[in-house]
């Protein structure tokens, strides 16, 4: 999949203020990473990820159900930008609606999705933004963190790739969790690009496998 630049061209899809767009972006910058933002695209034309994009000079696009009248117009609208751009991987951070089982066919084993728990905990769903750390505290649970997986035509349920822990402390709240969780999150999705884009990521059968 990597380009001879080594890098390779990357789409973020996003529903927020798009932190982890703009981690990932500062990951290029510092060259930590060789790949490269290209194309975003939101469902919510207010969003902050738009914004980020634009101060960038990263080309963005609000593209929702709403603004079409038929689900294959929409589909084909979005192929068609991700085609235009020549997109490599899809990243999913904070894209609060579900890809369209065609998109997902098309890029098989080229989109991730960041999730804000160690996973299969904590997914599905309804499982997302604060809802999750809602979910963490209440279970009692004494660690929780991020994962980095492929996505495939169910919530949360692809081949995990990158996982990193926190510790959930006594009188940590939904709110101070989410921060911890957040700063693992700004890591660890740019190192799983890495992985790819030096081709360590390999899969056996439903699982993926990184070679050292």
């Amino acid at each position: 999949m990597t380009r001879s630049s080594g890098g390779l061209n990357l789409c973020v899809l996003a529903s927020g203020e798009g932190s982890n767009l703009k981690a990932i972006i500062r990951a290029w910058k510092s060259k930590k990473i060789k790949s490269r933002v290209v194309l975003v695209i939101s469902n919510n034309s207010k969003s902050g990820a738009l914004r980020a994009a634009h101060r960038n000079n990263i080309p963005a696009y609000h593209l929702s159900q709403i603004q079409f009248n038929s689900e294959k117009k929409f589909v084909d609208s979005f192929l068609g930008l991700l085609r235009k751009f020549e997109i490599d991987l899809i990243l999913l951070a904070g894209y609060m609606k579900m890809l369209s089982p065609k998109i997902v066919k098309r890029y098989k084993n080229r989109i991730l999705n960041i999730h804000p728990a160690l996973l299969p905990q904590f997914g599905g769903k309804g499982m997302y933004g604060m809802n999750v750390h809602h979910a963490v505290i209440e279970s009692g649970e004494k660690s929780s963190g991020a994962t980095v997986h492929f996505v495939d035509e169910l919530y949360d349920h692809g081949a995990t790739l990158f996982q990193k822990q926190v510790g959930v402390a006594e009188g940590d709240t939904p709110e101070t969790l989410q921060k911890k969780v957040l700063k693992v999150e700004h890591k660890i999705y740019w190192e799983a690009i890495k992985l790819i884009e030096q081709n360590k990521v390999k899969f056996a059968g439903r699982k993926v496998v990184v070679e050292a």
